[in-house]
């Protein structure tokens, strides 16, 4: 998949079929939209091509009228989201820096210098509630009257729904801010997990006996938080189980060099022994969180933390046992 920041770029296709989003988490309605989407394009023999922003539309205004609570809690990072969408068999993403000139851009200006003249759109694909322009002033009946003055076909997609329930970003980080990442991965299709770089922290962590890999989460208001067992993916053939940590780890004092990050800080409950101390630093990892222990606690002291933690890991690894224990009866009674 082809990314690209702004249009402005030789590389733009000429013409493409382009749906229009934030795609925070990918979901089942998204990846519903990105299928129908590349049908389009593979019959009109062009490109398919995902138009998104950062940041997220809300967290500028939240940012510009100075209240953070109208920002909404962040799914995935952008790394993960553009991930998923080359999963999803897009063929371009283009990143629009939302900011004061596109926030206050006329619906028919859009129109005119992004999806005509910017993306070239042939196919342009929205969903049920889709609004654009400055004030949202811009709708589907605009969007699709102007698609026959300017030549490109305009389509709406119904709302995907899993169980009689709407799949939506909203759905995804209800789900994930109560702690119900079975319902979450239901939702998004597969385990909710984020991914990065391993960076480098105090190394409390392996003072205390219980060395961490260290993701840093790019927004400062994930939809999850809290205590975690997890599996982690990228440094060997199989996934490791952990525990793991996401949030601001209100234990620890201004020193740590993450401080006031968001962080992802994971314990493989058995460490790979060709890794060494140092042998995860720069990788790409993927942990997938799958089962939430608790919220963040603040610990009084050191040794209360390293308790703490080793209660983690027995609660994590009781959770393993029993998905284990559950998962050989399941296939048993398949083989009756």
């Amino acid at each position: 998949m082809q990314i690209l920041r702004g249009f402005h770029h030789p590389q733009t296709a000429e013409a493409c079929a382009l749906t229009i989003g934030n795609f925070d988490g990918v979901h089942r309605g998204h990846q519903a939209m990105l299928a129908l989407l590349n049908s389009e394009a593979r019959h009109r023999g062009v490109p398919s091509c995902v138009l998104t922003f950062e940041p997220h539309p809300r967290d500028y205004f939240a940012a510009l009228h100075r209240k953070p609570e109208l920002a909404p809690a962040r799914i995935a990072t952008l790394r993960d989201k553009l991930t998923e969408l080359r999963k999803c068999g897009v063929d371009q993403c283009v990143i629009l820096k939302f900011d004061a000139r596109l926030s206050g851009q006329l619906p028919e200006a859009f129109i005119e210098e992004v999806l005509v003249q910017g993306l070239g759109a042939k196919y342009v694909l929205v969903g049920d509630d889709f609004r654009f322009g400055a004030k949202r002033a811009g709708d589907y009946a605009m969007l699709d009257s102007a698609g026959s003055r300017r030549g490109f076909d305009v389509a709406r997609m119904n709302s995907y729904e899993v169980h009689g329930l709407r799949v939506s970003s909203s759905a995804v980080r209800e789900a994930l801010t109560r702690g119900d990442m079975a319902g979450a991965a239901a939702l998004l299709g597969r385990p909710y997990s984020i991914s990065g770089h391993v960076v480098h922290g105090r190394k409390l962590g392996r003072d205390l006996g219980f060395r961490t890999l260290n993701l840093r989460f790019a927004h400062w208001k994930p939809a999850a938080g809290g205590i975690f067992a997890v599996k982690v993916h990228g440094l060997g053939d199989t996934p490791l189980v952990g525990v793991a940590n996401l949030g601001v780890r209100p234990s620890l004092d201004p020193r740590d060099v993450n401080g006031g990050r968001v962080l992802l800080e994971t314990h493989c409950l058995q460490w790979p022994a060709d890794l060494g101390p140092e042998g995860a630093y720069g990788k790409i990892i993927r942990v997938e969180l799958l089962h939430k222990l608790h919220d963040e606690l603040r610990y009084d002291g050191l040794d209360a933390l390293k308790a703490g933690i080793a209660r983690d890991c027995d609660a994590a690894r009781a959770f393993f046992a029993a998905t284990h224990a559950e998962t050989r009866r399941q296939t048993t009674r398949d083989r009756i």
